[in-house]
């Protein structure tokens, strides 16, 4: 039986590679609107950021999102990625 291969991707603000389910995909849609892609599967240019939040900070810091997207991301998404991150930090109980 063959093994399956884990599709990898590489996140934009540490540059590192990990597998999909690890992190968030970030869509500009055609009609260009910026979203967090819960499901993965939007249309749309995408790009790929950690679960945390020195992630999000760093993407913030380095515009590294406008650049992957070729788009202005608004501030409002990199503070509702932050919160996410946050609540999920909590949870995991990391902070």
């Amino acid at each position: 039986m063959r093994n399956r291969k884990i599709p990898m991707r590489k996140c934009v603000a540490c540059q590192e590679m990990k597998t999909k389910k690890e992190l968030v995909r970030i869509v500009r849609s055609p009609e260009n609107e910026v979203i967090i892609d819960s499901t993965g599967k939007k249309s749309g240019r995408g790009a790929y950021l950690c679960k945390t939040v020195s992630c999000s900070q760093l993407a913030m810091k380095n515009n590294s999102l406008d650049r992957a997207l070729k788009h202005q991301v608004d501030r409002e998404i990199y503070e509702q990625l932050e919160l996410n991150f946050t609540k999920i930090e909590e949870h995991d109980g990391k902070k």
